[in-house]
């Protein structure tokens, strides 16, 4: 028995390095943000320089989880921080797919869960401050910057943003571009059921009356900033488009199926041509809720039963995991990863 015993214990410790090379590492921290009244959740991923124990990040009765070392030390080196902005309704864990792939690329990635609107926390009237998600991250790069801890392993001169949705809209802040309410408040009233419109019109949103919502949230150490179907493209203010980070990627996920109020491309409000130097991409088959997780056994039918959105239903022939892989791909290249 002590024989078995010593033998299982070399073995796992022989295998514990190759599990390392494959896994991310992950940790949580409380972020003290002087513009928010309770603390931020925060999260941060980054290549391990050697395993403590694997945990499911993201585990929930609608998402796969994604695989982590929690706390293990970073691996020697200097990084680029890639900041990273979730949807309406969303959080940063059950984007751990794109985290850890990042991570994969040689960056780390530092995510919030934007209090106001995350999953279980999401009002029409909290969500439309934009200032406040883009200074959530803003914030948060600030504490990770002046963290002895994390601090010397980040390349400052190589920062970005990824956002989807409505954190493609904060990730457009932070890039320079401002929006007007005045404009977004005519969208709504022409097409009250635009995607980027009905969700608020239920809170009885005027965007014009918020000035977080048309706020300048630029963050000058953003270098690097990809946008994922974002939201209220038809309202960005086109002086600071013209103004703004260059050479952003922009991506519209499907082509049929796309969502119309999110479509960047010349069909739609054409944001992705009216941004200097910006490129373009569109991944298909997907639709919106495709860059979500891929979701667990039997999280169709109970988001059916629900009647929820259909976050794990997509368009015929779309393999979810497998438009990730290409999104990680592209979205890597993006950031120059």
């Amino acid at each position: 028995m002590k024989r078995l015993t010593l033998l299982t214990i070399l073995a796992f410790s022989h295998a514990l390095p190759v599990a390392a090379e494959m896994l991310p590492g992950y940790d949580r921290f409380d972020l003290n943000a002087d513009h928010r009244a309770r603390p931020v959740s925060a999260s941060i991923w980054y290549p391990a320089a050697n395993p403590t124990y694997r945990a499911p990040i993201g585990d929930g009765p609608i998402f796969e989880p994604t695989f982590a070392f929690v706390g293990a030390a970073i691996a020697e080196g200097k990084y680029p921080l890639i900041l990273l902005s979730h949807g309406s309704g969303g959080n940063a864990d059950s984007l751990g797919w794109l985290s850890s792939g990042l991570v994969g690329r040689g960056a780390i990635v530092l995510a919030v869960d934007h209090p106001g609107s995350s999953s279980g926390d999401s009002s029409p009237r909290r969500s439309v401050d934009l200032e406040a998600r883009a200074n959530d991250l803003s914030a948060a790069a600030d504490m990770v910057l002046s963290d002895p801890a994390l601090a010397p392993f980040i390349d400052e001169a190589r920062i970005g943003v990824v956002g989807f949705s409505l954190g493609g809209a904060t990730a457009l802040g932070l890039s320079g571009v401002r929006f007007d309410g005045t404009v977004q408040d005519r969208n709504c009233t022409t097409n009250p059921d635009a995607a980027d419109c009905r969700f608020f019109l239920r809170g009885a949103v005027r965007f014009a009356d918020y000035p977080g919502f048309e706020a300048d949230m630029r963050d000058r150490r953003v270098a690097k900033a990809v946008i994922v179907d974002p939201g209220f493209g038809g309202a960005a203010d086109p002086v600071t488009v013209r103004d703004a980070l260059p050479e952003m990627l922009l991506i519209n996920l499907g082509d049929a199926e796309r969502l119309r109020a999110a479509d960047v491309g010349p069909e739609g409000n054409d944001l992705a041509n009216r941004l200097p130097g910006a490129s373009y991409e569109e991944i298909a088959p997907a639709n919106h809720f495709t860059f979500l997780g891929t979701c667990q056994e039997g999280a169709t039918e109970m988001l059916a039963q629900d009647e929820d959105d259909p976050i794990c239903t997509d368009p015929e022939g779309t393999d979810r995991a497998a438009t990730h892989a290409d999104l990680i791909e592209v979205i890597a290249s993006g950031l120059g990863l």
